[in-house]
């Protein structure tokens, strides 16, 4: 790769991508013979072809298969310092592209941005709720900037910043459990159906492993997504563990909820590609979501 130039490297991951040269000269709104020029000359300085003309399309040869991978990566950091660039030049009028985990968009993510936004009125947001197991994706893939979720990355190439914490909760019908106590076990629901999260990340990864198969019954109700849990309880159709920020936005006349009797918590984070430095707005948004966070927890400690 040394004998490639960035201009090379550019022009060879479009022609891979798009597998023509009209295709890679739409995507970086150049003219095709310019586009045919670099790609000669890429090949000249590495000593073979990159690819082979089949069928109208531009195959790549191994070699270039081999190359690609390198070159992917190179593009990757090249556009990560054009969008660090751009978040330093917008200063306090910018536009931050925002992940959360559904549980947090309930009310943890909206109150961080209009709290954000009356001290940084011209900051536009781009907000997605997305599932635990897609958060890691959006940030690859750069549909976001930054993700508010639960797990902490385990990959070296995501880093993060720890915002908050909380606990699981028990969300029930008040009229289901009229005295209940500081905290709650399970054995104290009686008969009352347990909807149980399935497939809910790291929280109902936590639920599961503190509670045998056994105990949940034949007639728990299986959910995916937390809000529909918290539904079901209003509706009185059981209780359900779920996180506190869930439980905390789903408050009502008739529902209430209480802490596990032994604890389980969970941290709250705040992700980014590691090779992508928070941009200052990024930063102070990130302490209005900590906010947020405790500002939530505040009345029930």
């Amino acid at each position: 790769m040394a004998l490639m130039n960035l201009r090379h490297i550019e022009v060879f991951h479009a022609v891979y991508q798009a597998g023509s040269v009209s295709g890679a000269a739409r995507v970086l709104q150049v003219s095709q013979p310019s586009v045919s020029k670099v790609l000669r000359h890429a090949e000249s300085r590495v000593g073979f072809p990159l690819f082979r003309l089949v069928k109208g399309r531009l195959i790549p040869t191994d070699e270039a298969h081999i190359l690609f991978n390198d070159a992917r990566d190179v593009h990757m950091r090249i556009e990560s310092l054009h969008e660090t660039a751009k978040n330093l030049r917008r200063g306090a009028e910018g536009h931050l592209r925002l992940a959360v985990l559904h549980s947090l968009g309930l009310d943890i993510a909206p109150a961080a941005v209009a709290s954000f936004r009356r001290d940084h009125p011209d900051v536009s947001f781009d907000i997605k709720t997305l599932h635990n197991e897609d958060i890691a994706r959006a940030l690859y893939e750069r549909n976001c900037d930054i993700a508010v979720a639960y797990d902490a990355p385990r990959n070296p190439r995501l880093a993060e910043v720890k915002l908050g914490s909380g606990e699981l909760v028990v969300l029930y019908h008040r009229a289901d459990l009229p005295d209940a106590p500081e905290r709650i076990s399970l054995d104290m629901m009686g008969d009352l159906n347990l909807i149980r999260l399935v497939n809910a990340g790291s929280v109902g990864t936590l639920f599961n492993r503190f509670v045998s198969d056994d105990a949940f019954g034949p007639s728990s109700i299986l959910v995916q997504t937390y809000f529909v849990a918290a539904s079901l309880v209003q509706r009185r159709a059981g209780y359900a563990v779920v996180d506190e920020y869930t439980a905390l936005a789903r408050l009502t006349p008739e529902l209430d909820y209480r802490p596990l009797a032994d604890r389980v918590a969970f941290d709250v984070f705040g992700i980014h590609l590691a090779d992508r430095p928070l941009s200052q707005l990024a930063s102070k948004f990130l302490e209005a979501v900590s906010g947020a966070l405790d500002a939530a927890r505040a009345p029930r400690s």
